[in-house]
């Protein structure tokens, strides 16, 4: 008759009678003078449990929000002072143009040795930007880099860049520009 009784018993509620006799087995083991549990103070215990695994998880969502908010300022500042790196190295040759500018000397020795010297100044921060220039004289053409204008009857073998009307550059491997350039035809 009482085997007919533990099978009237919901699966739920044996599960729950077994989980609190878990609970009163720990209790006793971690204190024998411990007095078994009431299924109230079980349940007092278990909401205290879950009262501080939700604390828990708010506080580590709160983490993963600031860290997440916290990244993306920081992409969004070096998105915005990307440039100023850059930006530096070009300013000697502002610097340059504008004293080219106030020299009321009429040398024009004098005026294209500066002009020089600032390209020199404006190549070289290209250069520390990474800013590269294609030169493909002699080069086979290549669409990605180069820029065709014209073909040309030429002595080089065929699709070979002849001349290059305006120089291309480069973004470490990225085009920035490509070069114009005139390439030999078949022949």
């Amino acid at each position: 008759m009482s085997q007919d009784k533990n099978q009237e018993i919901p699966s739920s509620a044996q599960e729950n009678t077994h989980e609190i006799n878990e609970l009163n087995q720990a209790a006793e083991a971690s204190d024998p003078s411990n007095v078994p549990l009431t299924p109230e103070e079980i349940i007092l215990a278990l909401e205290a449990q879950i009262k501080e695994f939700q604390d828990q998880f708010l506080r580590a969502k709160a983490e993963v929000e600031n860290a997440r908010r916290r990244s993306m300022e920081d992409v969004a500042k070096a998105h915005k002072f990307a440039i100023e790196g850059f930006a530096e190295n070009l300013l000697p040759v502002l610097d340059s143009l504008n004293a080219a500018l106030t020299d009321s000397g009429a040398d024009s020795a004098k005026m294209k040795e500066g002009i020089e010297l600032t390209l020199k100044q404006l190549v070289s921060a290209l250069e520390k930007g990474r800013v590269l220039e294609i030169n493909p004289v002699g080069e086979k053409f290549d669409p990605h880099r180069h820029q065709a204008i014209a073909m040309v009857p030429h002595e080089q073998e065929a699709n070979t860049v002849v001349t290059v009307l305006q120089k291309g550059y480069l973004i470490e491997d990225r085009v920035l520009r490509p070069a114009l350039v005139t390439v030999s035809q078949p022949k």
